[in-house]
């Protein structure tokens, strides 16, 4: 053969094992625009799992999940391996509840415990349970608030462990919306603990949990640089992603998204403290919230990213330099893969995504040949 012909073999062979790489078989979302920061997506796990709700990094480099109907999952990102940990014996999963939130001790290590929230109970109720992970099971539960208002809908609960070492536990209204201004209640709420259940002595009101209030259904939390964020799904006009602050009011029922038109009187008496972005206009059911900061995906740095339920998107929202704005926004993996509940960042800047689906997925995004 000819010099020239085998090196054309040779390129035409070459170009064959780059295009199978790029995994032609997997194409880049429909909603591409040129600042799409890559085309690596793989689904880690597709099956044995039912509507999971909770995933998180662990630091055994592990997703940690939960499943609305009451197991505690690890699951091995590289291959999938789905580890059990526990199924809860009192769990009622009815309508949009069961078991939802969790969060994990910043100093795992030292003091393993987990931290779920979770339905139970006729009336119908809610509370979270602190567990110690040992010997790959999960042991010891202690109760640290219970008989939290719940309902078939608007169940809140997600669980984040703030700088200062105190849990922020979400509410929803629990289908009364009225209760979200209401300090007696504890639905509509984000509550603020100790660790070991009793309420900080610096809480707005003595001997209450309540941290700020006006929840209509927040099912996102993140702590970034000491400003706590919250996504909230708004009833028919507009989500909303809000920095949460000590005593303030987020509007619900009185006030949806912005202050305006008659709204803005019961914001001035209130101290409502306006979301930093809203969807304006409908609803996406925002859901799962994290915060990238990563090289991995350069475009994505210094951004909250959030998924939605209803409309099945993943959320890119840039923050100003001081986190207090969104500069810019963009949408990615429209209707794609289905109704997404959660989202979590890897220490090395891989995404990885969940469906509020059964079977449920979770699915990887970034590159995983580098």
């Amino acid at each position: 053969m000819k010099p020239l012909a085998i090196s054309t073999l040779f390129l035409c062979l070459l170009g064959a094992t780059l295009a199978c790489k790029k995994n032609p078989s997997n194409p880049k979302p429909p909603d591409e625009d040129p600042d799409w920061p890559t085309d690596k997506v793989r689904v880690v796990l597709d099956k044995d799992i039912s509507r999971p709700w909770e995933i998180l990094w662990g630091p055994d480099n592990h997703i940690w999940m939960t499943e609305r109907g009451g197991r505690i999952s690890r699951v091995d990102p590289k291959t999938g391996e789905l580890k059990p940990l526990l199924t809860l014996p009192d769990i009622v999963a009815s309508g949009e509840g069961g078991l939802l939130g969790m969060v994990l001790h910043p100093d795992f290590a030292q003091t393993p415990h987990v931290f779920i929230a979770y339905n139970y109970g006729n009336p119908y109720r809610e509370k979270v349970v602190r567990y110690v992970y040992q010997n790959g099971s999960l042991t010891q539960p202690a109760t640290l608030i219970d008989n939290v208002p719940a309902a078939g809908i608007h169940n809140g609960s997600r669980l984040v462990i703030g700088p200062d070492r105190k849990l922020y536990y979400t509410t929803g209204d629990a289908n009364q919306s009225a209760n979200a201004q209401s300090t007696a209640s504890l639905s509509g709420k984000v509550l603020r603990l100790n660790l070991d259940g009793s309420i900080p002595a610096d809480n707005p009101v003595a001997n209450n949990p309540l941290w700020s209030l006006g929840h209509r259904n927040p099912q996102g939390l993140v702590y970034v640089n000491n400003i706590l964020y919250a996504s909230e799904h708004g009833a028919g006009v507009e989500d909303e992603v809000n920095i949460i602050e000590k005593n303030r009011n987020y509007g619900w029922p009185n006030v949806e998204g912005p202050c305006n038109g008659g709204e803005v009187t019961f914001c001035n008496a209130n101290n409502v403290k306006p979301p930093i972005w809203s969807t304006g206009g409908g609803t996406y059911a925002l859901c799962g919230l994290d915060y990238y900061n990563h090289d991995r995906i350069p475009q994505w740095k210094h951004s909250l990213i959030l998924v939605s339920l209803k409309n099945a998107t993943l959320y890119q929202l840039k923050l100003s330099a001081d986190g207090q704005t969104v500069s810019s926004s963009k949408n990615y993996f429209a209707n794609r893969f289905g109704r997404l509940r959660d989202v979590c960042v890897s220490p090395n800047g891989r995404v990885y995504i969940c469906t509020d689906t059964s079977p449920g997925k979770i699915i990887e995004i970034g590159d995983p040949e580098s």
